[in-house]
């Protein structure tokens, strides 16, 4: 029995790279959830380079985005695990995928109380 070889360092980051590239491009061509917050990512990006504001709250304002982009991924991959599991109508499964969709929402809610905010302190405070 031979032993499977483990890649190690710059192959491994290589292909850890292209791993991590194909799921993206996985995510985009399956989840519309992600291609919106592709499009949400792409306005926080431009309105963080337009507002006067703080180096840090640029970083805050796309980092929230971005973080709701990594919640997204993780429930579609808990989703995806689900479903290839089986389709059948089961409590866990359903409990699994409720749970994942609470984790975005709460992501999301996460987001829009650092952009609130940062817009009430530069806007109106």
């Amino acid at each position: 029995m031979s032993e499977i070889q483990k890649n190690t360092g710059i192959k491994r980051i290589i292909y850890a790279a292209r791993y991590s590239w194909l799921g993206l491009i996985a995510a985009w061509k399956n989840e519309a959830a992600f291609r919106q917050e592709v499009a949400a990512l792409i306005a926080a990006v431009i309105i963080a380079l337009v507002i006067d504001v703080s180096l840090f709250q640029k970083v805050a304002l796309v980092g929230s985005v971005v973080f709701v982009m990594i919640v997204e991924l993780m429930n579609s991959a808990v989703e995806a695990v689900v479903d290839r599991i089986g389709l059948e109508r089961h409590e866990l499964s359903g409990r699994a995928k409720d749970l994942g969709s609470a984790a975005v929402f709460l992501a999301i809610g996460l987001a829009l109380m650092i952009w609130a905010a940062i817009f009430w302190s530069h806007f109106i405070g």
